[in-house]
């Protein structure tokens, strides 16, 4: 800054007109001495690892998705085509033109871009046409008269010079501002996708595991007919009969929560879909989904694509400009102005070539006492700065616990419906042998009752771990911020 200043008082000494450029290259010397802002580190700081801890980093080396670039555009892939359920792409892909959280996301990313455009506006010229009449008392004119009325008209042309990097540094972050809503909008696109598959695979869930309900329903009311048969030909107890009573009841009951459930998740996949409650026809039947195959090896990089970290990273950017704005309030600032026109006392003489006026005007204004305005505005920003840091922090260590969360699950849910797999068979080998049993006369209703019961339980426990299976999927494209493929194909 010193050196600056040596040579500006130098130019000041050498120039006849010095009284006259004294503010100008003041101003020069000051915004000279400004500093550029250091960046933020990459991630907030965070060390992202080279993969994710449930995952091998051998076969990412033999093949994996590879790491993205970390941009609000970039396409997250039509992933739900995973599934290979047509009704699923149907209802998202209505989802994305419907949904009433997408459209007001992608409102308020037009309304970013339109205060981009605004900013940017403020770095042109401006320029302006005015016309009017003033009534004047007093005022002598070179002819001697005093008119009543004077009549103006003409252009105002202004710019202002960006000396301190004010206007440029609004402009650039009216830009961050407007690639953090276009990420926004990207999040919420992908989370309503990612509820709509959730809610339509616990839909079909919750069909299936009563189709369960309603098959064991009709095996007990068989049996309460026979048991009933025998109670009236003296072969079979009344309690027997009362016991299975409580069973067909006790299933029936079941079988009306499995239908309140069901339509509470058909008027929560109506809502996602922009529909009424009860207008959205989703035919019955069983689920045509597949359960898609993650690749090992998913690297930790692939989070540089999610919408939200992207999000979080523009916003920390763009409030480090808005500490190079408050840090120019310091600087001078010089603004240039230029009128052209006509003035004339007589309404039919404006337009004359004689009533012509022009006039060029500059403007060197730098506030000298502001009570600490400035200083409090620059403290905040740099406060407001700090704040973005930390959130975006914390939201890389969220996506990064959210994709080990889904992983440790998955695999996990894994092996647990291998295991599942085979109690659901040893159960319903011993249904139906103490079926065989009892109708034979061999063991009590009671133990025919607990081996149907087993039967059903593990039979629903593993479509609840089947089912947890498809939404932890879909939880984990939504932690990587869509597909896991580079390319945002379909796994």
């Amino acid at each position: 800054m010193n050196k600056n200043r040596s040579h500006a008082m130098q130019a000041i000494k050498t120039f006849p007109s010095k009284a006259l450029l004294t503010p100008l290259l003041a101003a020069l010397v000051l915004a000279g001495c400004a500093s550029a802002l250091p960046m933020p580190a990459e991630h907030a700081g965070v060390a992202v690892p080279a993969d994710f801890s449930g995952t091998s980093a051998a076969a990412a080396s033999a093949g994996a998705a590879s790491a993205a670039a970390a941009t609000e555009a970039q396409p997250r892939g039509a992933w739900w085509l995973a599934f290979g359920d047509a009704q699923l792409t149907a209802l998202v892909e209505r989802a994305g033109d419907a949904n009433t959280d997408i459209q007001q996301a992608a409102a308020r990313l037009a309304e970013a871009r339109a205060l981009l455009r605004s900013a940017d506006a403020q770095r042109l010229p401006q320029l302006g046409a005015s016309a009017g009449v003033a009534r004047q008392a007093g005022a002598q004119f070179a002819n001697g008269a005093s008119p009543a009325t004077l009549g103006t008209a003409g252009l105002n042309l202004s710019y202002e010079v960006d000396l301190s990097g004010r206007l440029s540094r609004a402009s650039e972050a009216a830009l961050l501002d407007a690639q953090a809503r276009a990420a926004l909008l990207q999040s919420t696109r992908l989370m309503v996708q990612a509820d709509v598959a959730q809610t339509y695979l616990q839909l079909r869930a919750v069909q299936a595991e009563r189709a369960l309900v309603a098959q064991s329903l009709d095996i007990y009311r068989d049996s309460l007919r026979l048991t009933t048969r025998r109670a009236q030909a003296g072969d079979a107890a009344e309690l027997d009969v009362a016991r299975m009573q409580t069973e067909v009841s006790a299933t029936e009951s079941e079988l009306l929560a499995l239908d309140r459930q069901q339509a509470a998740l058909a008027h929560a996949l109506a809502l996602l879909a922009g529909d009424i409650a009860g207008r959205l026809e989703l035919p019955e039947g069983a689920a045509q989904a597949t359960l898609p195959v993650i690749p090992a090896g998913v690297p930790a990089a692939v989070l540089a694509r999610r919408p939200d970290v992207a999000a979080a990273q523009a916003t920390v950017q763009a409030e480090l400009a808005r500490v190079g704005i408050a840090q120019a309030a310091w600087f001078p600032d010089i603004a240039l102005t230029a009128q052209g026109g006509y003035a004339s006392p007589e309404l039919g003489d404006l337009l004359r070539w004689s009533a012509r006026s022009w006039g060029l005007n500059a403007l060197l204004s730098l506030p000298l006492f502001d009570g600490g305005r400035r200083a409090a505005q620059e403290e905040g920003a740099k406060a407001r700065l700090e704040a973005a840091v930390a959130a975006q922090r914390g939201q890389v260590l969220t996506a990064l616990r959210d994709v080990e969360d889904q992983l440790s699950a998955l695999r996990l849910l894994a092996a647990q419906s291998e295991v599942l797999e085979q109690s659901v068979r040893s159960a319903e080998r011993a249904s139906h042998l103490s079926d065989v049993r009892w109708r034979n006369g061999y063991v009590s209703q009671l133990e025919l009752l607990d081996a149907r019961r087993n039967a059903l339980r593990q039979r629903r426990n593993a479509l609840q771990v089947r089912t947890a299976q498809y939404t932890g999927t879909v939880m984990l494209i939504r932690a990587l911020g869509g597909s896991w493929e580079q390319s945002g194909a379909p796994a």
